[in-house]
């Protein structure tokens, strides 16, 4: 039985990379049990591949998605000059839960809407591990790379399984969320509850969170660059005029926000950078923002320092677009980063 088991898992492998390369895959990885003691039944997790596996398996990144994000905009990001080339790298993107992909308020027959129980980036994290290990059958993987909660899901992945990952790009990353960072979730968080308690639509309240959006994502420099007196009421006109989204509905909004709330790699380790580090093996290269508000640098910073590992601090004036603004940049730097050899 379980040479038949293995057999299907790599007739699976082959034939995603053979002719699945992009296309949205769902992995049934059975009931999860969540951080919080609860459980999530019948979980899905959604991925896609890009690229071809080493026959001995060396070359596989994956690449969790940011919040709101899912791994149909991954797939601009990689490539030949892109954050990861998939010329070298075998890459599974993975669907995070909360995002309408992968298990979700939105999505979840039987504990939909808000009998969906919460999760923590903890629970994101130990789904994939689940997806790779049972599912896809993979025990080591060379490399993960996140942005924002992607980068959450990277960091609690080489707290939570340190032998798994040989390198980490954490980019507009944090280990923990800065006072400032909580403030902003808070104000999210409770602008949404509050219009739904007011009997507000979903249009107006996504309007609201564009509008949020737009004030913590960039900088005030960047707004005041790009977007001219004149050219103000069009802006305004655009943000407005966004529709809802079907995939990430205001429910599944905050599902992602109260993971990314409770978010915290130290609180296992007395909440101590110090003693946390000592448990990470993982070769780490941090890209950070200067002007970044929505995810502040300082401590990831504080990390690196600790770590002694490398960071790329970008000082350009795109906020928490920061690695978008400089994409080539970015590109070459993670490239020359997962070629050089560990020490």
């Amino acid at each position: 039985m379980k040479k038949i088991k293995n057999l299907f898992t790599l007739l699976l492998i082959l034939s995603t990379i053979t002719y699945a390369q992009s296309k949205q895959l769902f992995a049934e990885i059975g009931d999860l049990r969540l951080e919080n003691g609860e459980t999530l039944y019948d979980c899905k997790i959604g991925f896609r591949t890009f690229g071809t596996m080493n026959a001995d398996r060396s070359n596989i990144v994956i690449y969790p998605t940011w919040f709101g994000g899912t791994t149909s905009q991954i797939a601009s990001l990689i490539g030949p000059g892109k954050l990861i080339d998939d010329t070298k790298y075998y890459v599974i993107a993975i669907d995070a839960l909360g995002n309408g992909v992968s298990a979700s308020p939105s999505n979840s027959e039987l504990q939909g809407g808000k009998e969906f129980p919460e999760i923590s980036i903890d629970d994101m994290v130990n789904s994939q591990y689940k997806l790779l290990t049972e599912y896809l059958e993979i025990d080591h993987i060379f490399a993960i790379i996140g942005g924002s909660m992607g980068s959450m899901q990277a960091l609690q992945w080489i707290v939570s399984y340190p032998d798994f990952i040989e390198k980490a790009i954490p980019y507009v990353a944090s280990p923990r969320r800065s006072s400032y960072d909580l403030l902003i979730m808070a104000f999210r968080k409770k602008m949404i509850e509050s219009y739904q308690e007011l009997g507000a639509d979903d249009k107006f309240i996504t309007t609201m969170m564009n509008y949020t959006t737009q004030l913590f994502a960039y900088s005030p420099e960047y707004r005041i660059d790009h977007t001219s007196n004149e050219e103000f009421p069009a802006y305004i006109e655009k943000i407005e005029s966004r529709e809802p989204s079907k995939i990430f509905t205001i429910e599944n909004h905050l599902a992602q926000l109260r993971a990314m709330e409770n978010y915290n790699i130290y609180k296992d380790y007395n909440n101590s950078v110090s003693e946390t580090a000592k448990h990470i093996k993982t070769e780490v290269f941090f890209i950070l923002g200067e002007t970044d508000m929505l995810v502040n640098p300082e401590p990831a910073l504080e990390l690196a320092d600790v770590l002694k590992c490398e960071v790329l601090l970008l000082e350009n004036d795109c906020g928490h677009l920061a690695v978008g603004c400089e994409l080539k940049k970015c590109a070459s730097e993670i490239n020359q980063f997962l070629t050089d050899t560990l020490e």
